[in-house]
């Protein structure tokens, strides 16, 4: 059997997936995916993770329990970062991984303190105006522009999938989860014994950047998706399908 672990991004949930999972069945039949939900997002895990590390944990026990012991992983974003985390602290458990607009960690304890402090400000935002304008702020983000050209019915969806979450549940996942809670874990896919790829829009400057300098030092592999930004799972989600696809066969 063919497995799969797919990991979403911050305001994400399981459902993000539906869209890349459409193209991906009819191309790997009898295909199972374990699909976790993470910490504020959604239903909250008890007992509540304090430390990135400690998410990274609690994701590696549900992929025990769920019988994915083996399978290929695949994260976006915050997921991708939480996927880097688990090849740090757990690598045997899996075949291969894709991340997809993967962040490695920021370098010093400045720009974590400063990067900390920045989720902090979004805290406060949320907190003093509600979700609905949260939401509508952190999709305005230049990081995301790439998608204002996409049908309104797809961008709908995603909106839908934000608003399920809790004001605290985001505050939560922000202040635990956040790029400056993260450990600088470059230097895990320099020594990385499986199989990792890469995957950026062509069109996200910064994460083609963060991915290029990657794949210099490390055994790696880039692909990059063409006429798209940061959020391929959104934008490109037929492409995503097809660089899984050729993961898997590699697998198998």
């Amino acid at each position: 059997m063919t497995r799969l672990v797919l990991v979403h991004g911050f305001t994400g949930s399981p459902a993000s997936f539906d869209e890349l999972l459409s193209y991906l069945y009819p191309q790997q039949p009898g295909l199972s995916v374990f699909r976790p939900a993470l910490l504020g997002h959604g239903a909250r895990p008890d007992p509540v993770p304090q430390r990135f590390e400690r998410e990274v944990d609690r994701l590696a026990d549900e992929i025990r329990r769920a019988g994915f012991v083996g399978a290929h992983v695949c994260g976006y974003s915050l997921g991708a970062r939480l996927v880097l985390g688990l090849l740090a602290r757990y690598a045997a458990l899996f075949s291969g991984a894709t991340l997809i607009g993967v962040h490695p960690g920021l370098a010093s304890e400045a720009e974590r303190a400063a990067r900390v402090g920045g989720d902090e400000r979004w805290c406060q935002f949320l907190a003093r105006q509600g979700s609905a304008r949260f939401l509508c702020a952190w999709e305005a983000q230049p990081l995301f522009a790439t998608q204002r050209a996409l049908p309104e019915a797809r961008l709908e969806r995603q909106r839908a999938i934000r608003r399920a979450h809790t004001e605290d549940g985001l505050q939560q996942a922000l202040r635990v989860l956040g790029l400056g809670r993260m450990p600088d874990l470059r230097g895990v896919l320099r020594m990385q014994p499986l199989r990792v790829g890469l995957l950026v829009g062509a069109l996200d400057a910064k994460f083609l950047a963060l991915a290029q300098a990657l794949a210099a030092t490390a055994p790696v592999r880039l692909e990059r998706v063409e006429a798209a930004g940061h959020n391929l799972l959104l934008e490109a989600p037929e492409q995503v399908a097809g660089v899984l696809t050729r993961a898997l066969e590699v697998r198998s």
